[in-house]
């Protein structure tokens, strides 16, 4: 059995890589920038492009974790493209969003199409639908770590932020053992909290107290463009979900206890590693 992982060198992609490296599976780890991959040792460590299937290293895998080319776009192209060039494909695990589980337009459209792909293949699927990841929340390191502070919108928005290392644990289980052929994985994190329990929830994780200050939403989105140099759209994006989740909670899942028989990490032990 030979593995393949696509954004390998990404946040859950490399978490994959290493969950799979540490039960002794062998894995082919694909980045576009092999030279700079830190990955496990004995992890082979290949280059390649979502984007130019044709050209990705497919023979002899037989199962992938699965990114969809989402900055294309004809990502749903390059992903029945890669699923033909894959002659000994058997098992796919694909990285979804859960905005598929609720139909969010705008959002889940794209992942929608691409997994309906998948499953029209003929292989193995599973789909792997994460909400907001908890790695998100570095967007308050900054005026954490200087100040001791995080500034935002809706206080009282409400999310379930989900840890990177559980998305990946469920993954690899989707990869490695019989039972989850056909099956659509919706995780959250194991908390619901409003944006002022997630401040306080990060500062018993890192050990020190952190405030919370209400901003507008136009003070907030002109701190992030500032202060945080992101984009207006990739700002106007982050404050939408914002938005959303203030009238539209997130809510706590059971998929990931469901297929792992325990509890999700927390948001406190997430920050706790940041120390």
């Amino acid at each position: 059995m030979t593995i393949l992982v696509t954004g390998a060198t990404g946040t859950i992609g490399g978490a994959v890589v290493r969950q799979l490296a540490a039960a002794g599976v062998p894995v082919r780890a694909l980045t576009r920038n092999p030279a700079r991959a830190v990955l496990p040792d004995g992890v082979e460590v290949v280059g390649g492009d979502l984007t130019r299937p044709d050209e990705l290293p497919l023979t002899g895998v037989t199962a992938v974790f699965l990114l969809a080319a989402i900055e294309s776009p004809d990502a749903v192209a390059h992903a029945r493209a890669f699923l033909a060039n894959a002659p000994d494909l058997r098992r796919v695990v694909y990285l979804s969003s859960s905005a598929v589980t609720v139909r969010r337009p705008g959002s889940y459209e794209l992942h929608h199409d691409v997994e309906r792909v998948i499953e029209a293949s003929g292989v193995e699927w599973t789909h792997v639908r994460p909400g907001e990841f908890m790695a998100n929340k570095l967007i308050w390191a900054r005026s954490i770590k200087e100040e001791g502070v995080v500034r935002a919108p809706f206080p009282e928005s409400v999310g379930a932020p989900v840890h990177e290392d559980d998305v990946a644990e469920v993954a690899v289980r989707a990869l490695l053992r019989e039972g989850h052929a056909g099956r659509a994985y919706t995780l959250s994190g194991p908390e619901a909290l409003t944006h002022v329990e997630q401040v306080a929830a990060i500062a018993r994780g890192l050990g020190r107290p952190i405030r919370f200050e209400r901003l507008t939403y136009g003070q907030a989105r002109a701190t992030l463009i500032r202060d945080e140099g992101l984009p207006y759209d990739v700002a106007e994006y982050l404050l939408g979900y914002m938005a959303q989740h203030a009238e539209e909670p997130a809510a706590v899942t059971p998929d990931f206890t469901a297929v792992t028989g325990h509890p999700g990490r927390t948001l406190s032990t997430w920050a706790a590693t940041l120390t």
